[in-house]
């Protein structure tokens, strides 16, 4: 069987081909869209009369890349990029190394692979994206009345009361003073009528895919779990059985970083791998549970120990410990009970799982908490 590694970029791409043995047989340059790569193999199988295995990194595009090779390959394995890092480094990188580096490490069985999911729930993750796409925009947009209004010394209405019906009306009547604050002001207040028209549409796109979803509506009975975490935690979660408990954790980028060595045992703050989203909605889901659900309270006030410094690192504990539970619930199709030992329905997880020495996040209370634990996205 051959071995071919694939770097694949948009305009330009290059691929390495392995014999059985290991030998370079062919090294190519593909000008154009990762779609002549495709059919560069295609062509490669007709003439070779063998079959071919095939290696690529996950990048843009590479569910669509993954779906066109499955039906001609004999594997397509798609490389994590982070862990290729960590185990290829080198000061010579181009295509043509980068392209030998994965046909070699797929000749050898060592590639870090990732799950492809199917097309559907790609589209699902990318919808649930693009609606908090909008809702970051739609923060942005109240920030910025909220500044102009403080800029010029106008006291806002307090918490959520500015953003109702009533609201916005004495918003759009408040006297402003200058032609350009007041058309700033309509300017920003039409984007955020715009913003929350088009939120509205894709909860209601959500709400209607997720009835097909039996796990969005057992997730549901968590305290704290809304519809959007619940959908988001199954879309990426995709197959359940591809976590074991203790692994869930370091898929959300929930547990710390470790650098211990002898007796020295440090942690250090959470990795914020894997899907922000995600792990931004369950830091949320979290700080509701803990004002919702008492058994999740006493739980928070267990691992604050006392000390109120505490909570914003309690809150992402029991973030992860939401986690645990959920992919529990998901394997078992049992719904949520309350304490660990009450009556029907919740997966027991240890208490010791929300035991995580993360240091707390840095700003204001909620908001601060979950920014912090959702880090930057991740391959």
């Amino acid at each position: 069987m051959f071995t071919v590694g694939l770097d694949v970029h948009q305009s330009r791409s290059s691929l390495c081909i392995l014999d059985a043995l290991g030998k370079v047989v062919r090294q190519q340059e593909v000008k154009g869209h990762p779609g002549l790569v495709v059919e560069a193999l295609r062509k490669f199988k007709a003439e070779a009369k063998e079959p071919f295995q095939v290696c690529f990194e996950a990048s843009t595009g590479y569910g669509v890349l993954h779906d066109s090779l499955a039906p001609l390959a004999a594997r397509v394995a798609v490389a994590h990029p982070g862990k290729l890092r960590l185990i290829f480094q080198c000061k010579k990188k181009n295509n043509r190394v980068d392209a030998a580096k994965l046909a070699s490490i797929l000749h050898l069985g060592q590639v870090p692979e990732v799950h492809v999911p199917a097309q559907e729930v790609r589209s699902w993750r990318g919808f649930i994206e693009y609606r908090r796409s909008l809702v970051d925009k739609m923060v942005a947009v109240k920030n910025q009345l909220r500044g102009l209004l403080r800029g010029l010394g106008i006291k806002a209405l307090p918490g959520k009361g500015q953003w109702t019906k009533a609201g916005v009306e004495w918003l759009r009547a408040a006297e402003l003073p200058t032609a350009f604050d007041r058309s700033r002001r309509e300017i920003l207040l039409d984007e955020l009528e715009s913003l929350q028209g088009r939120i509205a549409k894709a909860n209601g796109e959500l709400d209607e895919f997720a009835k097909g979803h039996a796990g969005v509506a057992l997730l549901r009975t968590v305290p704290g779990v809304g519809p959007r975490t619940a959908e988001a935690f199954v879309a990426y979660v995709d197959d359940p059985h591809r976590f074991k408990s203790n692994t869930i954790g370091s898929y959300l980028g929930l547990i710390p970083r470790e650098d211990s060595s002898g007796s020295r045992r440090r942690m250090g703050h959470v990795t914020r791998e894997g899907p922000p989203t995600l792990r931004k909605l369950l830091t949320e889901a979290a700080w509701r549970g803990v004002r919702e659900d008492e058994t999740m309270k006493a739980a928070c006030e267990r691992l604050m120990r006392g000390d109120k410094g505490r909570k914003k690192l309690a809150v992402v504990a029991l973030a992860h410990r939401l986690g645990r539970i959920m992919l529990a619930m998901l394997k078992s199709g049992e719904a949520y009970r309350g304490a660990a030992g009450g009556s029907a329905g919740t997966p027991a997880v240890p208490p010791a799982a929300a035991e995580i020495p993360t240091p707390p996040p840095a700003g204001t209370p909620e908001a601060a908490a979950a920014k912090d634990a959702a880090g930057s996205p991740a391959p």
